[in-house]
């Protein structure tokens, strides 16, 4: 058995698009499927830019924002996950900081009921 950290502190600073706050750790990288975990800080922020592959944003603690291409901001808490498929502009941030896990790859698709922030859901 190993037991291994992914608190922030051993964490890599996010830096590139304009982040703030926020920092990723590699978790697992087979070879089709990066797995991260982000923790963003109080007002932080993962900058505006483009997905390079299909990303899965999984809240685990927390709570902050997500949007895709158009500048409204979608609330997201625990227990809510939030798809980009390759290339599409994304950014995502938090005013109190949340932990995520971040699954990206080009195969990926969630397997997740869909429900938007309006009620309807679709299986």
């Amino acid at each position: 058995m190993q037991i291994h950290r992914f608190d922030a502190p051993i964490g890599r600073l996010i830096d590139r698009f304009e982040s703030s706050g926020a920092t990723v750790t590699l978790v697992a990288k087979p070879t089709t499927l990066q797995a991260v975990i982000m923790h963003i800080a109080p007002r932080g922020v993962v900058g505006y830019h483009q997905a390079i592959h299909n990303q899965l944003f999984l809240v685990v603690s927390g709570e902050g924002w997500v949007r895709g291409e158009t500048p409204e901001r979608t609330p997201i808490q625990a227990g809510e996950a939030a798809f980009w498929s390759a290339g599409e502009w994304h950014e995502s941030g938090s005013e109190t900081g949340m932990i995520t896990v971040v699954l990206e790859g080009p195969e990926l698709a969630p397997a997740l009921p869909y429900q938007d922030k309006k009620g309807s859901q679709d299986d």
